[in-house]
């Protein structure tokens, strides 16, 4: 069993293209089942992101290919983000 807290502290990586998208910032949780449904990692920041708010990657936990010592490697075919 991996913990929330362990989660965050490790590098989501794209093996499509092998970019690092960065470390999870949120989880999105479905109550009703006690199930994590998605991870969420902030997009890029830009220097007003204060006024139009940043695209987040919304990655599904199905997407997740593996959980590495330090690591997760996600496969996301095309873009996955929207604005929260």
């Amino acid at each position: 069993m991996i913990k929330v807290s362990d989660l965050r502290n490790r590098d989501v990586v794209n093996i499509v293209d092998g970019k690092r998208l960065g470390t999870i910032c949120d989880l999105d949780l479905d109550l009703e089942s006690g199930r994590v449904t998605a991870i969420i990692v902030p997009g890029s920041v830009r220097i007003f992101s204060l006024f139009g708010g940043g695209r987040d990657y919304i990655i599904p936990w199905d997407n997740i290919v593996k959980i590495g010592v330090d690591t997760i490697l996600v496969d996301l075919p095309g873009p996955v983000y929207q604005n929260r």
